[in-house]
């Protein structure tokens, strides 16, 4: 029993998607490096983990529930997570993502007082993002609002844990890098996902940007994007003279990596090739992970 309970906590990790897990991780712990010069008390490793611990174990229950309820569409679109291929029950997920959010709540204990709201806060968009009555999954507006809104609350969790509750006013950088940042996540990832996805959005009933306007047009917003959010954050970075080259070259490279991807699924439109069309995604989500690297090493 002990080695189906691992095996079973091992399949809800990988339906929780571990990459999203780990770049969510990155989003706290770059607020906490860049809300570090406006910090006003000392700030303790044990603090900062502890909330890493809140946030991480919050989006584990956040995607874990939404994979329970996107196993139809999964199915569809070819999936390999866990729940769709047939290897983890739903039931057992679900239960193990509504037993997450307890301990993502009790993890902020001993935390400044507003991370409680905001891992709250979080639990509570996830569960509108994915959960009845009206997911806001279904429409690209509700997508894009939950997204916005969660990634604020990721740098918001990290500036908190680093300022001992905040009551200062939020580095320069770290809104600049956390507007870029979500821009990314909206702009570039929302059309980059529907790109394999769209067959299976449709027949859901879903209402997502790729169902609206299609594959090409979804392609041509993804690249159109990344390249205004590169030169508004060149831009932005020059005029207020905050050390983020590193993240600007970095975000260069990642708006390359979305136009090749871009193209090639153009090249193969229509084939049908599932891994063809994730590339784009992929190299959104290593865009991001990179972003956060950069910003993170580079101010630490």
């Amino acid at each position: 029993m002990a080695a189906l309970s691992v095996r079973a906590l091992g399949l809800c990790v990988a339906e929780a998607r571990p990459l999203v897990l780990a770049v969510s991780a990155l989003r706290y712990l770059t607020g906490v490096a860049l809300a570090l010069p406006a910090a006003t008390a000392a700030v303790f490793l044990p603090q900062i983990v502890q909330g890493a611990a809140a946030w991480v174990l919050s989006i584990f229950a956040i995607y874990l529930y939404n994979g329970v309820t996107d196993v139809t569409e999964d199915r569809i679109n070819g999936s390999g997570r866990p729940i769709a291929r047939g290897d983890l029950d739903a039931r057992l997920a679900a239960g193990v993502a509504a037993g997450s959010g307890g301990p993502a709540l009790i993890a902020t204990v001993g935390l400044p007082g507003p991370m409680f709201w905001i891992i709250a806060a979080n639990l509570v968009l996830g569960y509108l993002y994915s959960g009845p009555p009206v997911p806001l999954k279904d429409t690209s507006s509700g997508t894009m609002a939950v997204l916005c809104l969660s990634g604020l609350l990721s740098y918001l969790a990290g500036f908190t844990v680093a300022t001992a509750g905040g009551g200062v006013a939020a580095p320069t950088a770290l809104v600049l890098f956390a507007g870029v940042a979500i821009g990314w996540m909206v702009f570039v990832g929302m059309p980059a996902k529907d790109l394999s996805d769209i067959e299976g959005d449709t027949a859901a009933g879903r209402r997502t940007l790729g169902v609206l306007i299609g594959e090409r047009m979804s392609r041509q917003v993804m690249v159109g994007a990344a390249v205004v959010l590169l030169v508004a954050f060149g831009l932005a970075v020059s005029l207020a003279r905050v050390p983020l080259g590193g993240v600007v070259a970095a975000l260069a490279a990642g708006v390359i990596a979305v136009a090749v991807a871009g193209r090639q699924v153009a090249r193969g439109a229509g084939d049908g090739d599932r891994r063809r069309a994730r590339r784009p995604y992929g190299a959104f989500m290593g865009t991001q992970h990179l972003l956060h690297l950069t910003a993170f090493l580079s101010w630490i």
